[in-house]
Formats: structure tokens, sequence, C-alpha cells
């Protein structure tokens, strides 16, 4: 294991929330059936996504957020992006913000985030880095990710999964829900910690969550 992190990444550069944005956004936007073109800007988008309320709110009794199976499609050295989108990909545009925190709810700068998903049909790459992708932290903690909804697949309910780690820190290994979802009820893993809010625009979904490590 080399640097801070524990997971093998090819890459280690910093990631600065606002310039990360806007050019991916605007070259992702071609693959989703026109959805978004010409409607705002990666950064007008960016706005309008921190506006959305903190989940969970950030107090005394905030809990560190609980950890979950890694599952079997995770892959190492996954690209450095802030945008999962390409060229002909399928499905509602989805954009997740929020922060990591410390338990005392101080962000964390330079946190590692590596998300992976299905795609719109409940599937897997299991052979490159579709839907797939990781990024750091801001200054103030942030992170920006724009991707679909994942699709259903057998036993499950829709999730996103993801690896945070503060540097130095361990690694949690955890997954993110979408609220009212029918198979919430009927997937043993769901857990309602890590159910995100989300917002329906004209755009898609925006989606925020703030994870909080046990780290002091």
């Amino acid at each position: 294991m080399r640097g801070p992190y524990a997971v093998d990444l090819t890459r280690r550069a910093f990631l600065r929330l606002g310039l990360a944005v806007a050019a991916p956004l605007a070259v992702a936007g071609a693959g989703l059936g026109g959805f978004g073109s010409g409607r705002g800007s990666g950064a007008d988008r960016l706005t309008r996504a921190q506006e959305l309320p903190p989940t969970p709110a950030c107090g005394e009794s905030t809990a560190v957020t609980p950890p979950q199976t890694e599952g079997p499609y995770y892959r190492r050295e996954s690209p450095e992006r802030t945008s999962l989108l390409e060229p002909g990909l399928a499905g509602t545009r989805l954009v997740v913000t929020g922060a990591v925190l410390t338990r005392a709810c101080q962000p964390i700068a330079g946190a590692l985030l590596d998300f992976w998903q299905a795609d719109a049909s409940g599937r897997y790459d299991t052979g490159g880095y579709r839907l797939r992708g990781h990024q750091f932290t801001d200054a103030r903690g942030r992170y920006f990710l724009e991707t679909i909804v994942p699709g259903l697949y057998t036993g499950r309910t829709r999730h996103i999964h993801v690896k945070v780690q503060a540097p130095y820190q361990p690694v949690l290994t955890t997954q993110l829900y979408f609220p009212g979802e029918p198979r919430n009820a009927s997937d043993r893993l769901f857990h309602p910690a890590l159910v995100m809010a989300i917002e329906d625009t004209a755009e898609g979904k925006l989606a925020t969550f703030d994870f909080v490590l046990d780290v002091a």
C-alpha cells in the first residue's frame, strides 16, 4: 500500500469540485437522448445541487455512516472523474452531492470516494469501467457525482456502491439507496440511514448525502 489510501488507484490528483464539473457535464449530455442539453451549464447545476439540504443534518447526535457489503462487482483502479456519463448511455440523469465529515461534523478535505453501480438495465460492467469512477473531496469536504439512476436486478433494490476513505484512515465500504422504492422493504441489505434525499427536476434527479466517518 502506498500513500494515504488503501484502495489501489492509479491517479491521486486532488479534485477541486468547481473545476472538475463543467467539462464532463457538457460532454456527457449528448449521450442521454438530448436530456439536459441547452438547459444550463454544469456550474448552474452544481449551484442548484448545493442548495439542497444536507443529509443527515449535522449535530451532536450525528451517527457514523454504517458499512455495507462490497458485493461481487467491485473493480480496482477505476478512472478519476466526477461524471460517469458516456455517449450512448441510457437512463435518467442523477446528480449526487454532499460532503465527507468527521464525527464532530468537520469537513474532510482530500477524502477518497470510489463509486460503482449497475446501468439502467441492472447490469454491471465487469470487463471495463462504465459507471465506475473515483474522486476526492475539495477543501470543504464536498463531492459531486453525475451519473444515472441504476436499474434493478434480482434480489436487490436500487443502490449505488461507494468506498469512502479519509487520508491515512480505514476505508468505509457502503451503499446508497433511493427513497420510496418498492423493493426497499424486501431487500435484506437495505438500511434507512443510507437513503439519499432526492428532488425531481426538469433535467433528472438531484440527490444529497453526507458521509460521516469514524474519525475524530
